[in-house]
């Protein structure tokens, strides 16, 4: 029933990109001038490395489901950290945590520079969208971070790492795999088709 809850709301979430990138082809349509003049401010190349270090998060998550659905908690005791095929969840999880934080650092950093460059928030319909969006999508990420740090101090709390917990990482996990989908149709719509 969780999973099934899971899917029914990011249904609800992709809803609200939906009406987002709605209003992104609208505006654009609109005013195609003014993407022309912004779009070509934006760092494409800094945008793809953060875009890829989104997605291969999405590995780290799924090798950490794998190992939850195992059981396998985290490495065994006296096993070295370099020895990645011993990971358990916690192992993939705290790395998934860490590229997904990279991420936001990453769209922070852009922020401040696009921000110089005289794109704000209230600068214009392209700066409107461009902050909308991508900021929505980073406080979704923020979220998915702020879950993986819950599931990872339960995996501290419990003797026994039953089912039920597997089922909390699995669901983190759709919700981590649903961020960086949006992602990539955001950084296709934003960055490629320029």
């Amino acid at each position: 029933m969780v999973a099934v809850g899971t899917m029914v709301w990011l249904s609800s979430e992709l809803m609200f990109f939906a009406a987002l990138f709605a209003f992104y082809f609208t505006l654009r349509g609109h005013l195609p001038d003014l993407w022309k003049d912004h779009a070509a401010t934006l760092n494409v190349p800094y945008a793809t490395l953060n875009t890829i270090i989104l997605v291969v998060s999405s590995v780290w998550c799924q090798l950490g489901v794998l190992q939850a659905e195992r059981g396998v908690v985290a490495r065994p005791a006296g096993t070295s950290l370099l020895k990645v095929s011993t990971w358990g969840m916690r192992e993939w999880y705290v790395l998934t945590y860490v590229f997904g934080a990279v991420f936001i650092a990453g769209q922070v950093f852009e922020y401040a520079t696009l921000v110089t460059e005289g794109i704000t928030l209230s600068s214009d319909s392209y700066g409107s969208i461009f902050y909308l969006a991508t900021g929505f999508h980073g406080m979704h990420v923020t979220g998915g971070l702020i879950a993986f740090l819950l599931i990872l101090g339960r995996t501290f709390t419990t003797r026994r790492y039953s089912h039920a917990q597997a089922t909390g990482a699995v669901v983190t996990s759709y919700y981590w795999h649903f961020v960086d989908v949006v992602w990539i149709a955001l950084f296709l719509m934003i960055y490629v088709l320029k």
